[in-house]
This record gives C-alpha cells, sequence and structure tokens, in this order.
C-alpha cells in the first residue's frame, strides 16, 4: 500500500513537452507524439483541400500532409519566416501509423510539466477550440496551451472536411 507521500509523488509524474510558437502564443504537445522536426522546404499543394492543408511533403519517400495551424486554429494562414518548421507528428488511423506535418512559427524547446501544474482548458480567453486544448502548463510566470493531439489533429475530422470542401467545389 502507497504512503501519502508515495501516492503524490506518483500523481506529479512530470511529462516532457515539445513547446513550439504561433504567432505570440506557446503551445506544447507530448513529446512521445513527436516524429521529428524538419525545416521548412518546398511542398506541393494538392487542389480541393481546405485551408489548413498547405500541402504534401516526400519524407523518405512516404507523402505527408502539412496542417498549417494557425489556419486549423481558424486564424489566418501562417506566413513563412526564417525561424518556420515542420513538425512531424505520429497517430494511428484505422490501426494504420499516419504521419502529419504540423506547420508551426517556431520550435523553443523539450520541458518538463508535473500533473499538478496543469490547470483544465479555459472556458474563454484563448483562439483555440477548448476540445484541442488538454491543459494550460503553468510553466515559471507564464501558461503553455497544451494541445490534445486526437481532437486538435483528429484524422478523421480532418479528412470529412475535405470531403466536405470538395463536395462544396463540386456543387
Amino acid at each position: 500500500m502507497k504512503t501519502d507521500k508515495a501516492a503524490a509523488e506518483a500523481a506529479d509524474v512530470a511529462a516532457q513537452y515539445l513547446t513550439f510558437t504561433l504567432g505570440e502564443e506557446v503551445f506544447a504537445m507530448d513529446i512521445r507524439t513527436v516524429r521529428e522536426i524538419i525545416q521548412y522546404g518546398p511542398m506541393t499543394t494538392v487542389p480541393l483541400m481546405p485551408g489548413f492543408v498547405r500541402g504534401v511533403i516526400n519524407l523518405r519517400g512516404a507523402v505527408v500532409p502539412v496542417i498549417d495551424l494557425q489556419a486549423r486554429f481558424g486564424r489566418p494562414s501562417a506566413q513563412v519566416g526564417k525561424k518556420t518548421c515542420i513538425v512531424i507528428y505520429d497517430t494511428v488511423r484505422e490501426g494504420e501509423r499516419v504521419e502529419l506535418g504540423l506547420l508551426v512559427d517556431a520550435v523553443s524547446e523539450v520541458i518538463e510539466i508535473g500533473a499538478a501544474a496543469i490547470e483544465p482548458p479555459p472556458n474563454f480567453g484563448t483562439g483555440v477550440q477548448r476540445d484541442f486544448i488538454r491543459g494550460m502548463g503553468k510553466v515559471a510566470n507564464r501558461f503553455v496551451i497544451i494541445l490534445e493531439p486526437d481532437k486538435a489533429f483528429d484524422v478523421e475530422a480532418m479528412a470529412d472536411l475535405c470531403g466536405a470542401t470538395q463536395d462544396a467545389l463540386a456543387a
């Protein structure tokens, strides 16, 4: 049987998060879902895709769609700058591994945030859909928005949006 102290320590296990910026905001995602970070480079645009699908890249022979996170979060499309990069995110769709590229303004660092330092998502005050947020991590004297990748980068929901965009354009 665990002591109260051991139970408290187990409850506050720190997880590692990759932090990145979109505009002036700092976001984070569980480092275990990040495969790699690559430099922004040429990509092929795909017709009839929603605005948040920036295009596809060739990643060692694999076709990887690139999602503009600014646009995915309902903001104007990201402006490519010197620090713009693509975070390669691994997910599973219908039992198959799928890679997505996430276009971000800049990658910051990998940080540890304990469970006790994570607050629930706010009911207001952020420009990101609430169910896209796992929580608000308290780091030093600021908050980091921790994304819920299963919702924010839900391949099924994005595929449905792509289908709806194609249907609307075909009508």
